[in-house]
């Protein structure tokens, strides 16, 4: 046991070591705490803290207490009525010489060790009844001499199925308890500065607060809450920089061509790269004719040329006699991308997806495995063990943000000393690249190649969709093609898909056969034929749900409606948009939005009609909603972190990533004592496997 394990033991026990926490109820606060460590229960935090301070006679609570208010009280038990039929409520009645309050039971075993005569100690929900008082089931109820036993601020845990709030309060004491004796891993000027309390009484401070007389403990608590979140987002970053340390420890081999592939690439093209491509070019050069792996995000608004940026790193790792393979989430991204680079690139490219079978499949996995396959396009069928690449010299990864580490990682391990290109059309917020992607160089695409016209953006309130249905008529009369994206509906793909089925039975009575649909339920093989399809000018409007946000390029489409556009997030819509504006007409995008939709909604949306910078709308969207999922979807908040959450972890992240890169420059193997507590800090969060997060690129 190495000497961190040892000192944390107590915190990283499994939550059955707590006295009292048998097998089922460990299972129950594994679920609630996200993992099966007493640590993980400790940094649940509270999702609401009930003030239980105001203690006052019956008679001062009508005046001083809302109904609904918290209210705690000493009474004297004066009567106790049982019920006269089933599924009546027990009634206790109380008074304090003031006044009188009825505690209201469905339960007798709550009444068990209650008679008249008895002081209690109250603590509930105060409610009218009437001109009365009551308190339906009480939170407290003890005798007065265990008055000390109702916490004047009352934490709230989140609970699931079958844990109660006193189990949770009993796990939660426990496991402060084990609390031992840490040293300091912060900077200590910090901690005085920002007067911070100690890690342990940071917990202590949220889960068992004690406020003193006139102590003010929301600005105490507020200080305990920074240091938590500083705590794991200085992990976080710490992890983060020893994996680029490690990186540059890792063998690996410069691959150096001769740029006759490249040349005549860039001869099929036809066109003169952006200033920014050269620049992403010239940084990959760079990254591949070093001695080590190249771990690099490549991050371009939508249009700005990112494939072409990936077919030059692609083809000089073929110049130099490795393969290249590129992994897309869908097979629709797949085979888009296959297409782009078999027109572009002067070697053979193949196509690996599990829609392909039999012969074919096993022809394409001995090409690829004897080495004539050099350039390999796919999904996630590339990572499968059957998989076996001759020499794999660079794997891209398109939208990688849909693939989970371990995914990433399979791919990436395909070979010895791997180059790793990760690549996304979604422009990340400086705060996500530095929590999500610290572990990467960046290469920023930030122009867009001469010629594309902006798209102009309109709002429609919903109410005025016949209006809006006639202008797809016009456009539809004059040969334009248009896309119609659906809804998003309550968090499930099912009913998003009810959703475009209906509208694509309303578009076709009102437009006839020329209405295509897709959707990600559909068998690929039929989504495949709608999209082909429309690509084909077979069908003029394609109803479809967000299958169709990346992957689909089809030039002639002008036109691209997006109904309810106030339940996507910015930087989805940004990149739906992108789906038209391709070709050399003038496109427009509508954003529906119902008439109902609010003021915030509607600024949100407003800023898409004014700029097409997806850098701009990406960190908008970090900052009306959270980080959430990269695309945009339904999620929100900082992804991946607990504690550091909010605006709360966006103020303290640059002053993380500033003493992680202090600390790496003075200690990178974190040796010094500051150093060696730092390491308790990386297995508190568990950021101790650096090497993981390394190879997921």
């Amino acid at each position: 046991m190495t000497e961190a394990s040892a000192l944390l033991s107590p915190l990283l026990a499994p939550l059955g070591a707590l006295p009292g926490i048998g097998p089922r109820h460990a299972g129950l606060l594994r679920k609630v705490a996200g993992g099966p460590r007493i640590i993980d229960l400790l940094f649940t935090l509270p999702e609401n803290l009930i003030d239980r301070r105001t203690r006052c006679t019956l008679a001062e609570a009508r005046e001083r207490v809302a109904p609904g208010g918290i209210l705690s009280a000493h009474v004297r038990v004066i009567g106790i009525e049982r019920p006269q039929r089933q599924k009546q409520p027990f009634r206790v009645r109380v008074g304090d010489g003031t006044d009188e309050l009825g505690l209201v039971f469905f339960h007798a075993h709550f009444l068990r060790d209650v008679t008249i005569g008895d002081e209690l100690a109250i603590s509930g929900k105060l409610e009218r009844y009437g001109l009365g008082l009551s308190m339906p089931h009480p939170d407290y109820m003890l005798p007065w001499a265990q008055r000390a036993r109702i916490p004047l601020l009352d934490p709230v845990w989140p609970l699931t199925a079958g844990l109660f709030p006193s189990t949770m309060r009993r796990a939660m004491q426990s496991a402060l308890a084990r609390l031992p004796d840490l040293p300091e891993w912060q900077d200590h000027a910090l901690i005085e500065k920002r007067k911070w309390p100690s890690f342990a009484q940071a917990l202590r401070i949220i889960h068992a607060p004690q406020p003193a007389e006139g102590e003010n403990w929301e600005a105490l608590a507020e200080r305990a809450r920074a240091r938590l979140a500083f705590d794991e987002l200085l992990a976080d970053q710490l992890c983060m920089g020893l994996a680029r340390l490690s990186a540059q420890d890792r063998p690996g081999r410069a691959l150096v061509g001769d740029g006759a592939l490249r040349t005549e690439a860039m001869r099929r093209f036809g066109h003169t790269p952006t200033g920014a491509q050269t620049r992403a070019l010239a940084e990959i050069d760079a990254d591949l004719a070093a001695p080590r792996p190249m771990m690099r995000l490549l991050q371009g608004d939508v249009g700005a040329g990112k494939t072409l940026v990936a077919a030059m790193a692609m083809l000089r790792a073929v110049e130099a006699g490795a393969q290249a393979a590129l992994m897309a989430p869908t097979e629709i991204l797949a085979r888009q991308h296959f297409r782009n680079l078999s027109a572009l690139c002067p070697v053979p490219c193949v196509f690996l997806s599990g829609s392909i079978k039999g012969r074919a499949r096993r022809e394409t996995l001995a090409a690829i495995a004897d080495g004539s396959a050099r350039i390999v396009i796919g999904t996630h069928a590339l990572f499968q063990e059957k998989v076996i690449f001759h020499d794999l010299g660079l794997a891209v990864i398109d939208e990688q943000h849909r693939f989970g580490v371990e995914q990433r990682m399979r791919l990436s391990s395909k070979s010895e000393a791997t180059n790793a290109l990760i690549m996304t059309a979604t422009p990340i917020p400086r705060t996500l690249l530095l929590t999500q992607w610290g572990e990467l160089q960046v290469s920023r695409l930030d122009e867009k190649p001469p010629g594309r016209l902006p798209i102009g953006t309109s709002m429609h309130a919903l109410s005025t969709l016949e209006d809006v249905l006639a202008g797809i008529r016009r456009a539809l009369a004059k040969g334009v093609q248009v896309f119609w994206v659906c809804p998003l509906v309550e968090e499930s793909e099912v009913l998003d898909v009810a959703a475009a089925e209906a509208r694509w039975a309303d578009l076709r009575r009102y437009f006839g056969d020329q209405v295509g649909l897709a959707h990600g339920r559909q068998d690929i093989s039929v989504r495949q034929a709608a999209l082909d399809a429309f690509q084909a000018g077979n069908t003029r409007l394609l109803v479809a749900t967000t299958v169709i946000e990346v992957g689909v390029d089809v030039p002639n489409a002008s036109v691209m409606v997006i109904e309810h556009a106030e339940r996507f997030g910015l930087a989805q819509l940004h990149q739906l948009r992108g789906r038209v504006g391709r070709g050399s007409a003038r496109s427009f995008c509508l954003l529906l939005f119902d008439d109902q939709a609010s003021l915030t909604a509607r600024k949100r949306l407003a800023l898409l009609r004014e700029t097409e910078d997806g850098f701009l709308i990406a960190d908008e969207d970090f900052r009306t909603r959270g980080g959430g999922d990269l695309a945009g979807t339904r999620q929100s908040g900082l992804p991946g972190f607990r504690l550091a959450t909010g605006s709360r972890a966006d103020l303290l992240l640059t002053a993380a990533w500033q003493d992680s890169e202090r600390v790496l420059n003075m200690d990178p193997r974190l040796s010094q004592p500051r150093g060696q507590a730092l390491r308790l800090l990386l297995h508190l969060f568990d950021r101790h496997d650096h090497q993981k997060i390394l190879l997921s690129g």
